[in-house]
């Protein structure tokens, strides 16, 4: 189970977490997770460009190993990048140690400030280890989750979950896995279509 839009009880239990930007200016973040792999990312770095729109990674450190030419290609895209853990670690199950050291080995790639924990799943402690290591590092969640991932989910609901949960300053999330291509190759470039014609600007974190 997973709710599309975040809920303010969760917003409340992790105040320190980044659930939304300013709702006063007309400007959406889109955020992409699990990348960067061959034709799903390139299909996502193709679709951005022709809608001429920046957006932010969070990519898993196996994955930059694996695809570096990948990673350099959305990094010259102008694209902003962020740390997803090198193997993609559910928090809640994992040692904090562990998970720190992992988090770490990622860092290693993405040099990066931003953070997002897999499934959105971290333990308090595990925020306290972080930002003693990292006091800069911004751990970002989302308000609007599209359910790309969801393989029961029709690709016409995947985006209509976005436009009808999408406001001023929304951090929206969608994966570049090969998981929720069948539904991101549809909600993508539709969102995008709608989102630029309603007057939202497309900013990176």
């Amino acid at each position: 189970m997973y709710l599309v839009k975040s809920p303010l009880l969760l917003k409340w239990y992790y105040p320190s977490l980044v659930w939304n930007k300013s709702r006063t200016d007309k400007v959406v973040y889109l955020t992409f997770d699990d990348g960067p792999i061959p034709v799903v990312t390139d299909f996502v770095l193709n679709t951005l460009k022709s809608f001429n729109c920046k957006a932010t990674f969070f990519c898993i450190g196996d994955n930059i190993s694996k695809h570096p030419e990948i990673f350099e290609r959305l990094k010259a895209g102008g694209h902003a990048i962020g740390n997803h853990t090198y193997n993609h670690l559910r928090g809640w199950k994992t040692e904090d140690s562990t998970y720190v050291q992992n988090f770490l080995s990622c860092q290693q790639h993405t040099q990066s400030h931003l953070f997002r924990p897999p499934y959105g799943r971290i333990k308090k402690s595990q925020i306290k280890q972080l930002k003693a290591l990292y006091p800069q590092l911004n751990i970002i969640m989302w308000d609007v989750l599209s359910g790309d991932f969801d393989t029961t989910l029709a690709p016409e609901k995947c985006y209509d979950n976005v436009i009808r949960n999408t406001g001023n300053g929304s951090i929206i999330v969608f994966h570049d896995s090969l998981k929720a291509f069948e539904r991101l190759k549809f909600a993508l470039p539709a969102t995008l279509k709608y989102l630029t014609a309603q007057g939202y600007q497309f900013h990176t974190l």
